[in-house]
């Protein structure tokens, strides 16, 4: 009788294993792309160019930041050199990343909040005035000669903009020579990163906050939500995380990579290295001095910034609305 059980559980158990063993060939990478191959022919294109213009310099980078490669001749292998010296003996590096994290620091959050609560008051807003102060909010981030503006602001003589009022109110005693002077030059690429970055990110939010559907409100009103903030918290925030990870994904790219601003107000280099970040120490080496596997380094420090800036802030926005 015994045997009898046991050999029918040993069917069973061989059975489901059979079971098992074919749901798994069935799901395998193979046999899938095989049963979906007319949508992994359309995705192809995709991927070819996303891989060969984004994972593949992405490899090169990290193979090349272990060597010494100045471009005229073959790379030679140099182990952890290039981040020793990095770490080590770069002086420049680490006042760079310090700005860099400032940078990071004061204008992401800052700038992702003013983002999300401009676009949130601008909402409220009706038909062609909405549109009108959207334009308003957003001409900012496509006025392309932005950095002609702020130099006439910055100049530093008595026919700059800011010089002439702050002496016309007795405010100083003679003209500053604002970005030449250290103590000044971070804050004011501060004021002009902020004042550049309602951009995409602002735009993301407003059409995030016009896509969310109304019978929510209605049915949160049923539930208890009693006043705006208990809407944008429990309704309006969560029903938009896709945007709202988007316009994070932004900021953090916009403000890890500050360069332009740093070039164009304060120059490169700048005073005593006080405007210089993670972007324009590497584009001084791998630009103007072609220490390939030096830059290379330099751009993979930055890119673990980034990836684990984008988690933690991927894990804050799933918080929202919980």
């Amino acid at each position: 009788m015994k045997t009898g059980i046991s050999t029918g559980k040993s069917a069973k158990v061989s059975l489901n294993g059979a079971a098992e063993a074919r749901v798994s060939a069935e799901w395998s990478l193979i046999n899938r792309i095989k049963k979906h191959k007319a949508s992994y022919v359309l995705v192809a294109p995709y991927f070819i160019l996303f891989f060969t213009f984004t994972v593949l310099p992405v490899i090169m980078s990290m193979a090349l930041s272990f060597t010494n490669f100045n471009v005229l001749e073959p790379p030679k292998f140099i182990g952890w050199g290039n981040y020793i010296r990095l770490f080590l003996n770069d002086d420049i590096f680490r006042i760079a990343i310090k700005n860099t994290l400032i940078f990071a620091v004061v204008t992401g959050p800052i700038s992702y909040m003013m983002c999300l609560l401009f676009a949130w008051i601008i909402n409220e807003f009706k038909g062609k005035l909405r549109a009108f102060i959207t334009l308003i909010f957003y001409a900012p981030s496509i006025s392309g000669n932005a950095y002609v503006v702020w130099n006439l602001i910055l100049r530093g003589d008595k026919y700059g903009i800011l010089n002439g009022i702050l002496l016309r109110l007795d405010l100083i005693d003679q003209e500053k020579i604002w970005m030449k002077t250290e103590k000044y030059v971070l804050m004011f690429l501060i004021i002009v990163q902020l004042w550049l970055s309602l951009g995409t990110g602002f735009l993301t939010f407003i059409a995030g906050l016009q896509t969310i559907d109304r019978t929510l409100y209605e049915a949160a009103a049923i539930d208890g939500i009693k006043n705006r903030w208990q809407e944008l918290w429990y309704v309006t925030l969560p029903s938009m995380r896709p945007q709202l990870l988007f316009g994070a994904v932004m900021q953090i790219t916009q403000s890890f990579a500050v360069a332009d601003i740093s070039i164009n107000l304060a120059g490169n280099p700048s005073v005593n290295y006080a405007g210089a970040t993670i972007v324009t120490h590497l584009m001084d080496y791998g630009s103007i001095r072609y220490e390939m596997g030096y830059a290379s380094a330099i751009a993979n420090v930055l890119f673990i910034l980034m990836v684990g800036s984008n988690k933690v802030v991927q894990r804050m926005i799933r918080k929202v609305g919980t």
